[in-house]
């Protein structure tokens, strides 16, 4: 366990989001390197590979519930001293993470086909994305108690172990995707099934290590069988909390998924030309990422112990890093972003479709930071509804605009862009107003309980 409570608050999101950066840039990297070697087998593998990884976005909704949910009201366990109220909402969530597999699966075995055959824009793109979706199933599965852990050692502060284990799984990854995509020193060539097999071995490796470690080296978050005795008052603030912010990765899904359905009327090389150029995107994003998990926890511990002023300067300099970091970003897609496109596909169309993504979309980076630190600080006082509701209302904007220029007869893929960069803007003036509300409101009620109470003592 760390206290946040004290010392330097950049000192505290510099150490905590370094480690977070490493185990985004882990997983981040699953991908990259199913892309690297499946773009190597052509549009329809890499149309596959990434129109299946859309579905990832779904299961981030699911477990950013738990992610949230878990990981804040450990923060506020950890910032009031309670040791008992952290190991049962740790518990609780494992008990939440068993429940959404299940359900998961149902969904998986009874919809997958009806999804890819709705989006692919042609036969081999359907089989390469059904291929890759069946046997990276596990690998879905598995995010949900690896979220629950890992959000509640983040939550108390810890986040170098997790990340030196994220770091050997994707070591193994790395080792795995060559073998069984092209059959190195085995001859067996799997190809997309061969991706998806290795990311889905790794990351249950990396689920088992997680394990021993919490067996083996914690002491303030344990996990006993009586705790994980349903408690409906605990499992309701956990989905409370997290349901917001895993409505926004559900709208992320919904957005992702749209944009694919338009682009299933084009051939197979744009939808891997926006697959690959939103995964360089996610890439490039994770440094601002990293910052904007590390300041729930940091503003979550000072809050629940009624450091008003450490909250609202966790606030102020998370934001001011998300969009400072942004603005680097910016520059560097404006200057040479083929430089992060052609390890990935020879495809000349393909290059061309990511690249244009990526010049247009690169300009609405400075105020996606702001919606993503402002989305912490949410998260952070026990209210993500604003940020879901931020997120709605861009989503919204986009999904009627785009419909309604994809029925015109001068439609561009150009156009997608444009809408998405304009609605981004919008979603961040409407998160800055929100957020101030929410601060005034919360804060205030909280120095005036504070003062209340000494006035009575």
């Amino acid at each position: 366990m760390k206290d946040l409570t004290q010392g330097p608050i950049y000192k505290h999101l510099i150490s905590m989001s370094v480690p977070i950066l490493f185990g985004m840039f882990v997983q981040t990297l699953y991908f990259l390197i199913d892309l690297y070697f499946v773009g190597q087998l052509g549009d329809a593998a890499l149309a596959g590979v990434s129109s299946a990884g859309v579905l990832f976005f779904f299961v981030m909704a699911l477990t950013q519930v738990l992610n949230v949910g878990v990981g804040t009201l450990v923060s506020h366990a950890v910032g009031k001293k309670d040791k008992q109220e952290a190991r049962l909402l740790l518990s609780q969530g494992l008990l939440i993470s068993a429940i959404c597999i299940s359900v998961l699966l149902i969904m998986a075995l009874a919809g997958g086909r009806w999804y890819f055959t709705s989006i692919a824009p042609d036969k081999d793109t359907l089989v390469a994305s059904l291929t890759y979706f069946y046997w990276f199933l596990p690998a879905l599965f598995i995010q949900f108690p690896l979220t629950v852990l890992l959000a509640a050692l983040r939550g108390a502060g810890v986040v170098k172990q997790p990340m030196l284990i994220n770091m050997f799984a994707l070591a193994l990854n790395a080792i795995l995707s060559p073998i069984l995509i092209t059959g190195w020193g085995f001859g067996i060539e799997m190809g997309v099934a061969g991706a998806a097999l290795a990311s889905s071995i790794s990351t249950g490796i990396g689920l088992v290590l997680i394990w021993v470690y919490f067996n083996m080296r914690e002491s303030y978050l344990t996990v006993s069988l009586s705790s994980c005795i349903p408690c409906l008052k605990t499992i309701k603030k956990i989905i409370n909390l997290g349901l917001p912010a895993g409505g926004e990765f559900l709208l992320t899904f919904i957005y992702m998924s749209l944009i694919y359905w338009v682009l299933s009327d084009f051939d197979a090389s744009a939808q891997a030309g926006f697959g690959l150029g939103a995964r360089i995107m996610q890439a490039l994003f994770l440094p601002v990422l990293a910052v904007a998990f590390a300041a729930p926890a940091i503003a979550g511990q000072n809050f629940a112990a009624g450091n008003t002023k450490r909250v609202y300067q966790t606030y102020y300099q998370s934001a001011l890093l998300t969009c400072g970091l942004m603005l680097l970003i910016n520059i560097v897609c404006v200057l040479n972003v083929e430089a992060f496109l052609a390890p990935f596909s020879k495809d000349p169309n393909v290059i061309d479709v990511a690249s244009i993504f990526l010049g247009y979309v690169c300009f609405n980076f400075v105020p996606a930071g702001y919606v993503l630190a402002a989305s912490g600080m949410f998260q952070a006082m026990g209210n993500a509804w604003p940020a879901l509701i931020s997120s709605a209302v861009r989503l919204s904007l986009f999904a009627a605009s785009v419909i309604f220029v994809a029925s015109q007869a001068d439609f561009s893929i150009e156009q997608i862009w444009v809408i998405s960069m304009a609605t981004v803007y919008i979603q961040a003036i409407i998160s800055f107003y929100l957020l101030r509300r929410e601060l005034n409101k919360k804060l205030n009620q909280s120095t005036s309980e504070e003062l209340a109470q000494v006035q009575t003592s």
